[in-house]
């Protein structure tokens, strides 16, 4: 028996598969389709664990469907543009597409090492013009639809670099070259009008049942649906109307403040002459400058600043005061809140602060509220106090005759709000997809026309400090003609956001090679939607969304069937090394080569494949990768011992013997439950408990050949087969080769999956153990169709039986059928 020796196996098979191009997927070869797809990677020099567990992961799946009969669209590419290509130009002086192309040949090398089944024939990437040519078609598709606009919005601004910087270049409110404090500064950017699908992107979460519950209720929570009332109050000082929007309108009479963003358009006029000008517009100049998140963060500390102003309640002409505050955004909502300190925990911990009265207009259903006695907001059901006509209604009444109140009189309305904003696609940077429009004096802004796009990224450009993008660097790409006029006019030199790339890339797999339309409608829906999408809950609301809105926009407008981009999602754990993500920086780093090197692919696919269920955290362990070697080994060798078994076997038939029975019982029940562990229910699967019945067919297998020196030919054979197809998936190098070793015919990755023989799986004779009193001291074996009354009397002739009862009163004889006896004695 040679040894094994993963390397040398896995080169061999991965020349072959590669010549053979046996993973190449046929547009429709009359087999039902099935689509598997992992998330694309960054294309940043080297895999690292994490992607090899969702490749894997992907890959066991695409397998068993393949060998099910499904034709399996199984594809792989890179997500391109961004900015650490663009960094390491600045960085190394070398152009970002060589930088990118290197890491792409790189990463790909390492992918067919690991054996993934991946048809390399319609692969992608991102900042390929034949890709992003597309991209850009897709941009002018949204704007002749209305749903792509500019306007001015505000960005991150280093006055020395005198540049924009994206959210990922600003580290500790400083520009990440020059540590410079960075400001906001409103410049014109162009954005997609998602909002327009909100109400469809909630209401279609309920066509998923394949995805976790918590990526639905995260997406749900994004779009933020909310039922309110919209109204107004007054502020007489400056003679405006500062719009609100409420979902808690009941609580409108316990208003004792109100809040404006600092940003709020109305704040300049409010602030102007007032005796402490400086120092509001000091503090509003500092909140503009902090990040969203801090500010609205719970955890954030609450500041505000009184302007000097009133305003008056419409409900009781009240005037309260009027704030500015770091927790209220100018683009949420209409940037100005009503402060309710009894009834809302953010305005009780504000008012709290700053010395602000507190009213109570909601009285729980035990009435002993008391403001004296309260240490937080009461938020909960109750019955309107202090209210004037609406006491005594409870909250969900007081929301319907309040709003109904202020319809009447004409002073609001009953309205819908989203948190969902319109998605900001701009970037000013250069290695992304340029947006494909020109600006002429004359004519306006135009798109360009589609048969001259590609708009190509220009290489004559700088990446040096000053410019407002390095595409505005090149005098070729920046000055144009107009497509309408004729006359001089000039490009967009901001690109857009990569996640506008990857929005769409899933239908691009379809038909990889199209250089007339960015796909086939047949195709998109011979294949669409994808059956099994995996990637990390990291994407679970930015990149899904987009692709979500992508697909809408793509149904609307007849070139795509499904709604849907992604029929089943998992979303696999990390991988941890000592408790800690695995990083560069915190040096705990496995690289997936080191361990190619050592004990080869198959075994660190098989360890991440049992070391934890899919969804969950993996922890890195060296131990448990040298089991998986041993496994396999072990492997190696019962395959062999089986051949020799078959060599020397018997004719045999179907009258097998009382072990061969027990062999192809414990073989099929693995079957079985395998089968049942990779076919996965609406993405959930057990490919770990998959593993581990592997391993128990293996220990039988080893259990009858240290048993026995014969065996009947026909169950060897099947034996070895069964373990060879069913470890196809998770270790397709060591199966290949043992199918080969074995004499059988063909790739095993071929082959059809097992099926589960029930009649072997049939027993005559089953062993129950006896539990005394809630310890179990003895085990019996019996015929299954033994009767209770033949089944007591054999217990209780049994020595260790008689040990523990004699003496004794038998208060309970209880069995559970195919499970246990129980007895209870005193």
């Amino acid at each position: 028996m040679e040894k094994y020796i993963p390397q040398e196996i896995e080169k061999k098979w991965q020349k072959k598969w590669q010549d053979d191009k046996s993973d190449r997927c046929p547009d429709d070869n009359g087999k039902p389709p099935y689509y598997v797809l992992e998330m694309f990677p960054y294309p940043s020099g080297n895999l690292h664990m994490g992607h090899v567990r969702n490749y894997t992961i992907g890959d066991v799946i695409a397998r068993y469907r393949r060998m099910n009969g499904y034709n399996v669209l199984h594809p792989m590419g890179y997500d391109a543009f961004g900015m650490p290509a663009e960094n390491a130009a600045i960085k190394h002086n070398i152009p970002p597409k060589d930088w990118t192309y290197s890491n792409i040949e790189n990463m790909t090398r390492q992918q067919k090492e690991l054996g993934l089944s991946y048809d390399w024939d319609r692969e992608v990437a991102t900042c390929h013009e034949k890709y992003y040519k597309w991209t850009q078609w897709i941009f002018e598709l949204l704007y002749k639809r209305g749903l792509a606009y500019r306007k001015e919005a505000k960005v991150n601004w280093c006055e020395k670099c005198n540049t924009v910087l994206a959210n990922e270049q600003v580290i500790d409110g400083k520009c990440w070259r020059c540590d410079t404090p960075v400001v906001k500064k409103d410049l014109k950017q162009w954005f997609f009008k998602i909002t327009d699908y909100a109400d469809r992107l909630l209401d279609d979460l309920k066509l998923l049942p394949g995805w976790p519950d918590r990526v639905k209720t995260m997406q749900k929570n994004w779009i933020g649906r909310s039922e309110g009332a919209e109204f107004s109050f007054d502020i007489p000082e400056i003679g405006k109307k500062i719009p609100m929007f409420s979902t808690r309108v009941d609580t409108i009479f316990g208003v004792t403040y109100i809040v404006l963003a600092p940003e709020h358009p109305y704040v300049e006029e409010l602030i102007k002459g007032k005796e402490n000008e400086t120092e509001l517009r000091s503090f509003i100049t500092r909140m503009k400058n902090m990040n969203d998140m801090d500010r609205t963060s719970n955890d954030a500390e609450k500041e505000g600043m009184f302007t000097g102003a009133y305003a008056v309640n419409p409900v009781n002409k009240e005037k309260v005061p009027v704030w500015i505050a770091n927790y209220v955004l100018v683009d949420y909502g209409t940037g100005a809140v009503m402060g309710v300190p009894g009834h809302d925990q953010r305005d009780w911990e504000f008012a709290k602060k700053f010395n602000l009265p507190i009213r109570l207009v909601i009285q729980n259903k035990e009435k002993n509220l008391d403001l004296d006695t309260m240490e937080g907001a009461y938020h909960d059901a109750g019955t309107l106090v202090n209210s004037g006509e609406f006491d005594g209604l409870t909250d969900e009444e007081a929301r319907s005759a309040i709003t109904k109140w202020l319809i009447d009189r004409q002073l609001g309305k009953g309205t819908v709000n989203f948190k969902l904003r319109d998605w900001l696609i701009s970037r000013q940077r250069y290695w992304g997809a340029p947006i494909p429009v020109i600006y002429c004096e004359k004519c306006g802004e135009q798109l360009v026309p589609e048969e001259q796009l590609p708009v190509r990224l220009p290489e004559d450009v700088k990446f040096t400090a000053g410019a407002v993008s390095p595409l505005a660097t090149s005098e070729n790409f920046v000055h144009c003609t107009c497509p309408k006029c004729g006359g001089p006019a000039v490009r967009e030199t901001d690109t857009m956001d990569t996640f506008v790339c990857s929005s769409w890339y899933y239908l691009r797999y379809t038909d990889a090679r199209n250089d007339e339309q960015p796909w086939d409608v047949k195709k998109a829906n011979h294949w669409m939607n994808v059956d099994q999408y995996i990637g990390g809950i990291e994407h679970a609301i930015l990149h899904l969304m987009y692709s979500r809105f992508f697909m809408k926009v793509f149904h609307d407008a007849g070139l795509v069937e499904a709604l849907e981009p992604f029929e089943r999602l998992l979303t696999q754990g990390m991988v941890l090394m000592d408790g800690s993500k695995m990083s560069k920086s915190k040096g705990n780093v496995v690289s997936p080569e080191e361990i190619l090197a050592k004990y080869g692919a198959d075994t660190g696919r098989l360890f991440i494949l049992f070391a934890a269920p899919p969804e969950r955290d993996l922890e890195w362990s060296e131990q448990g990768v040298e089991g998986a070697y041993r496994f396999l080994n072990r492997v190696w060798r019962v395959v062999h011992q089986y051949i020799e078994l078959t060599a020397n076997g018997t004719a045999g038939g179907s009258d097998y013997t009382e072990d061969e029975k027990a062999l192809r019982f414990q073989e099929y029940k693995s079957v079985a439950k395998v089968t049942e562990d990779v076919k996965g229910i609406d993405g959930s699967y057990a490919l770990n408990t998959a593993v581990s019945a592997i391993m128990e067919f293996v220990n039988a297998m080893s259990a009858y050949a240290g048993k026995n020196q014969t065996i009947c030919k026909a169950a060897a054979i099947e034996a070895n087969t069964n373990l060879i197809k069913l470890l196809a998936p998770f270790t397709p190098h060591i199966a290949e080769e043992l199918w080969q070793i074995a004499g059988f015919a063909g790739s095993v990755h071929d082959q059809k999956w097992p099926e589960t023989d029930s009649q072997a799986l049939i027993v005559d004779e089953i062993e129950l153990p006896i539990q005394i009193n809630g310890k179990v001291r003895e085990r019996i074996t019996i015929s299954v169709d033994c009767d209770v009354e033949e089944l007591k009397s054999r217990v209780m002739e049994l020595p260790r039986v008689k040990e523990f009862t004699e003496g004794k009163t038998i208060f309970k004889f209880i069995v559970v059928p195919k499970k246990i006896i129980n007895i209870v004695v005193k």
